[in-house]
């Protein structure tokens, strides 16, 4: 018999599946915007520190989506993973608006 208290696969699919996509999106703009970028606001071995914890992110992601297909759904991912993936992604989020803001104002 099936825990009622874990989620059943079609609840995974329908919020997992695209949260794992969304954090794909992110990371790989952020690591194209910090290949492609030198941000004047950031030392070279800020920006290489956290391009470094973007491609860690992304291997970790990529494994968790592998997992994910190959149970069909029926795998979680604990909140202990997410957390840190979606602190990077405000953190790369804060970046770009910083060097957006400073676009605007030079």
């Amino acid at each position: 018999m099936r825990d009622s208290n874990l989620p059943g696969p079609d609840l995974l699919k329908t919020v997992l599946e695209p949260l794992l996509e969304d954090f794909q999106y992110w990371f790989t703009r952020s690591r194209e915007f910090l290949e492609t970028e030198q941000l004047s606001f950031m030392s070279q071995q800020e920006q290489s520190d956290l391009l470094g914890r973007i491609k860690q992110a992304q291997e970790e992601l990529n494994t968790a989506k592998m997992l994910f297909a190959a149970t069909g759904g029926q795998v979680g991912i604990d909140m202990a993973t997410l957390m840190p993936w979606h602190h990077l992604v405000k953190e790369c989020w804060s970046v770009a608006i910083r060097f957006r803001s400073q676009q605007t104002d030079g």
